[in-house]
């Protein structure tokens, strides 16, 4: 399994989740029904966001001056390995401090510093949030996990034999819509163009099932594209909307965000992918995330992940029972000590996600026997020798912070 592809999708061989993308497109515009709401969606969320070093909370307290100084050695050396342009990091340990840092550049062409305060896209982490939808709709009564996804919705290859679970814990079978040839001649040709959900997984319905549901794990994003069209159904309104009001707002992410297109709050940091027709480095800031939509689409900042990593991983919004359904962890190969549960994994002790798509990644995850939590934002996604640079840098700061729980994942491939 590659290193949870996420929304990404990135290269077929790897990982059966391939996506690359080229520059060399014209845009594609906006429908003139939705462009007003994109527009006053995006402006919505402009803030001139916190400056660098500004503290996210009352209790924050420094780490001792000696774990800092290994810390800033230990990120900056996998900054240096990996040539990662600017990254920033968050770990929270009470009883012990805080340490947020940035390091290096968020826009190559200007200079800019990487700020903790930047908006970042974080790829496949949407999955957590998708997840937690459907969940709510399980708490309601509405869904049932163990139901085949065919009594809700109509035209799923096997779709009476595919649990909601199985989507969830990434066992349906489904083919990948992303490992499509078709979807990567469309992308490919120009990644500003928006695709709908049922455009996607005409790509992934192509293809024969790769195995029967449960048999198997395989991170496809096919899954979570047909679990954000049953929240829509069931919870009767837009996916963007259901999640803002049920999910963002309880938990008060104000920072937090599913566009509706490309759009992207200020102030951010420019992203730069090689998943390129060339293989040369581009500047992916403003490519469509659409293609990931449920899987892959949203924003977020270091603040708002903080305040999710920990609220996702212990149920805050779920009942208990649902909460504990979610943490069914089952084994994946490479995760130690843990698996794959429902939108959520396990490794080591920490749970939570990552994120990855072209120009970002991400990792966000909360280590419930410390109550700790570590966050990192960085603004590339080109692998280094097969691996994340995300996971580098998670293995790196928790091999000194935390080393009986060391975060590992398996390799990209």
């Amino acid at each position: 399994m590659p290193a949870v592809r996420r929304a990404s999708a990135r290269r077929l061989v790897a990982a059966l989740v391939a996506l690359t993308a080229v520059g060399s497109a014209v845009v594609a515009a906006p429908s003139v029904q939705a462009a007003p709401r994109q527009a006053a969606h995006a402006a919505a969320f402009r803030t001139t966001g916190l400056p660098f070093g500004t503290a996210r909370s009352a209790d924050d307290c420094p780490l001792d001056p000696a774990l800092v100084a290994r810390l800033d050695k230990a990120i900056e050396a996998v900054q240096k390995e990996t040539g990662t342009p600017g990254v920033t990091v968050g770990l929270w340990m009470p009883g012990r401090g805080d340490y947020v840092r940035s390091f290096g550049v968020a826009d190559k062409a200007t200079g800019a510093p990487m700020r903790p305060d930047l908006y970042m896209r974080i790829g496949s982490e949407t999955k957590t949030f998708t997840a937690t939808a459907v969940l709510e709709l399980v708490d309601q009564g509405l869904v049932k996990l163990d139901a085949p996804i065919a009594a809700y919705i109509g035209g799923v290859p096997n779709g009476r034999h595919i649990t909601v679970r199985q989507l969830l814990e990434m066992r349906s079978g489904l083919f990948p819509y992303s490992a499509d040839a078709g979807f990567q001649k469309a992308f490919f040709t120009n990644p500003y163009q928006p695709f709908t959900p049922q455009q996607l997984l005409a790509y992934g319905y192509r293809h024969p099932n790769l195995f029967a549901p449960g048999a198997k794990f395989l991170y496809d994003n096919s899954n979570y594209i047909l679990l954000g069209l049953l929240v829509e159904k069931f919870g009767r309104m837009p996916l963007a909307d259901f999640i803002r009001e049920r999910v963002l707002k309880p938990s008060h992410l104000d920072h937090t965000l599913f566009p509706f297109a490309a759009e992207f709050p200020r102030p951010h940091a420019h992203g730069y992918t090689n998943q390129t027709l060339t293989g040369a480095v581009a500047d992916s800031t403003h490519w469509n995330p659409s293609w990931g939509w449920a899987a892959g689409a949203m924003i977020s900042d270091l603040r708002d992940l903080h305040a999710w990593a920990k609220d996702v991983a212990t149920g805050t919004l779920l009942s208990p029972a649902t909460q504990a359904q979610r943490l069914n962890f089952v084994p994946v190969a490479g995760f130690a000590d843990g698996g794959y549960g429902l939108g959520l994994f396990e490794t080591h002790g920490w749970r939570g996600h990552n994120g990855s798509l072209p120009g970002y990644e991400s990792v966000t995850v909360y280590l419930p026997q410390q109550d700790a939590t570590l966050v990192i934002l960085l603004n590339t996604d080109i692998l280094y020798k097969g691996t994340e640079p995300s996971t580098l840098f998670a293995q790196a700061v928790t091999s000194i912070a935390t080393p009986d729980n060391v975060y590992t994942l398996p390799n990209e491939g």
